[in-house]
């Protein structure tokens, strides 16, 4: 699966000590064609296009590994993956290396992370953190806190995050500077957008991408091996959320007991009644 993140980073003035508070966020599997700053086709990102304007938007770029957790180790460390060690999603990153927010803290700023972290091990140099087990979950998801407890909490990931940000921004020490990673866990598979944009969203046509019928025979293997193939890699029921009842009697699409227990752990999350207006959308 290629992944693809977006990365915004805000600057305010520090009164105290007149150094920058810097904010860095990220979300996760983000393609830069689901930005209405790079693309208006498909959708409207008001406020991301807001600090594109206000801001830098990069036209040029690439990353240094496009792997979930060895791309977070990069950003930390400022190393390629052969260096920093964390060469694939499964490692357990080494925390006790030098990293970003340990600079920070040595130059007196606060540091914090809230969202996914994807490491394995704890975070390190970071004042306050609360982290996604995980992947996490988008529906009353669940945060491991520095006590090393785990809470779920009411309502959607990316509102969640944003909301525990704010806090801790409002509860600093406000003599300080600040370093703040937020790392949503939107838009990653399995996608689940809440009610709203459901419903903003399942009637709109969208335009088929160049790529769609793309064949791969005479490609190189990379290209040939990809998962990105709605036919052949996407699940009806985790992926497009298709109810498993309807495909029970269809031989050659009748889920196997593990993906019904994912989908059946998908909606079972949602509150209700936005799970049964849900189904009813995607029916």
């Amino acid at each position: 699966m290629r992944l693809l993140f977006i990365f915004l980073i805000i600057s305010t003035a520090s009164t105290a000590q007149q150094r920058p508070n810097i904010i860095y966020i990220m979300s996760d599997d983000h393609d830069a064609d689901a930005i209405s700053a790079y693309n208006k086709k498909f959708i409207s990102t008001p406020h991301i296009d807001r600090l594109a304007k206000e801001g830098i938007l990069y036209s040029r770029n690439f990353v240094a590994n496009s792997i979930c957790g060895p791309v977070r180790a990069t950003l930390i460390t400022g190393q390629h993956a052969h260096k920093n060690g964390m060469k694939t999603n499964r490692t357990r990153f080494d925390s006790s290396k030098l990293t970003l927010p340990k600079i920070f803290q040595q130059n007196g700023y606060q540091t914090a992370i809230v969202g996914k972290w994807h490491l394995h091990s704890y975070p390190t140099g970071y004042d306050h953190w609360k982290i996604l087990p995980g992947q996490g979950q988008y529906v009353e998801p669940r945060f491991i806190s520095m006590k090393g407890d785990t809470t779920t909490y009411h309502g959607y990931a990316t509102d969640v995050i944003t909301d525990e940000a704010i806090k801790w921004m409002d509860n600093r020490d406000m003599n300080k500077p600040f370093l703040l990673h937020i790392h949503h866990k939107a838009p990653h598979r399995f996608f689940l957008a809440p009610l709203k944009y459901i419903e903003q969203y399942h009637s709109k046509t969208f335009p088929e991408p160049a790529t769609l019928y793309n064949d791969t025979a005479g490609r190189g293997t990379a290209w040939r091996l990809q998962t990105m193939s709605i036919e052949r890699d996407m699940r009806l029921c985790s992926d497009l959320k298709v109810d498993p009842k309807y495909l029970m009697d269809i031989p050659w699409l009748k889920p196997d007991s593990a993906e019904i227990a994912y989908y059946n752990a998908i909606f079972n999350r949602i509150p209700e009644p936005e799970r049964n207006s849900i189904k009813k959308i995607y029916e």
